[in-house]
């Protein structure tokens, strides 16, 4: 909350409202009823795997967002505000790094144009490898086994566990 302001004879005046946050409450009522509005056109179909159907999850939600929505409004029309982010940790005043930026966008992007040939056990690798390279790792051998065995359990738990085939590439037949 923040302090009420004084005027010049003493006296507290009403704190001082945000009104750009009624934006925020707006989308998030917005939100809400569009999910309403969908859930009511969803027809309802049951089978002995889900007596419910697909409708309780978009009604939930839809009530729940307009719920946070009237809230959010009553806090902003109290003068409610949020506070200043401090930072934590973070120097506000140092500048971005612009090469570590540059480095995930080119590990992200290798990533996506390698995963077809490639598949995902080498790509993923690879992909962990670069984005901890690129965020200061300096055990390479490390990143790298690392990567192998998070990118082997990502494969096989998608096959096994979700019945998802990841793109095997190269090691097709091997995996």
């Amino acid at each position: 909350m923040s302090d009420p302001q004084v005027d010049t004879t003493g006296a507290a005046a009403k704190p001082r409202e945000d009104r750009a946050q009624y934006g925020v409450c707006a989308a998030l009522a917005g939100l809400g009823v569009l999910l309403l509005v969908d859930a009511a056109n969803i027809r309802h179909v049951t089978s002995s795997n889900d007596p419910l159907g697909p409708r309780p999850v978009p009604i939930v939600l839809g009530v729940l967002l307009l719920i946070t929505a009237v809230s959010y409004a009553i806090d902003v029309w109290r003068g409610g505000v949020g506070q200043a982010e401090g930072g934590e940790d973070v120097d506000l005043g140092s500048r971005a790094d612009w090469k570590t930026v540059g480095l995930l966008i080119v590990v992200f992007g290798a990533s996506a144009l390698l995963i077809q040939p490639l598949g995902w056990v080498i790509t993923g690798s690879l992909l962990f490898w670069g984005c901890a390279y690129a965020l200061g790792n300096e055990h390479h051998v490390r990143g790298l086994a690392f990567g192998i065995a998070l990118a082997l359990t990502t494969f096989y738990g998608f096959a096994i566990g979700l019945g998802v085939n990841l793109p095997a590439g190269i090691l097709k037949g091997i995996l």
